[in-house]
C-alpha cells in the first residue's frame, strides 16, 4: 500500500484553485502546537482522538493530513487507509516545511 505524499508547493496550488474538491486540511498535532502555528482553514483533530472520531472525517473528500514534520501525519494516513479512507495525502515536511517554504508568517518551532 503506497502512502501518497503532497509537497507544500502542491498544497499551495490546490488551495489557490478554490475548487469544490479543495482538500480538507486535517491537522493531527497537539492543541498547543495548533495554537502556535497552523495553516489557515485547517481543522484540528489530534492524532490520539482519530480512532474515536472516525465519523468526523469524510472518507472520500480529498484530505491532506498535517503534523509538525510529517511523521505523525504519515502514521494517520496509513491508519485511515487501512480503514478504507481514500483521497488522503501526507504533507511532506509538515507545518515546518509550510512555514519555511510557503508562509514565513507561520511560526517555526
Amino acid at each position: 500500500m503506497s502512502l501518497p505524499q503532497m509537497t507544500v508547493q502542491e498544497l499551495q496550488a490546490a488551495l489557490a484553485a478554490q475548487s469544490p474538491t479543495r482538500p480538507l486540511l486535517l491537522d493531527v498535532r497537539e492543541a498547543w502546537e495548533w495554537q502556535l502555528a497552523r495553516i489557515d482553514g485547517s481543522r484540528h483533530l489530534p492524532m490520539r482522538e482519530i480512532p474515536a472520531r472516525l465519523d468526523d472525517i469524510d472518507k472520500s473528500h480529498p484530505t491532506v493530513v498535517i503534523c509538525h514534520h510529517g511523521t505523525r501525519s504519515l502514521q494517520v494516513v496509513a491508519f485511515l487507509q487501512r480503514l478504507g479512507f481514500a483521497n488522503l495525502h501526507n504533507l511532506q515536511g509538515g507545518i515546518d516545511a509550510w512555514a519555511r517554504v510557503i508562509d514565513p508568517a507561520v511560526p517555526v518551532y
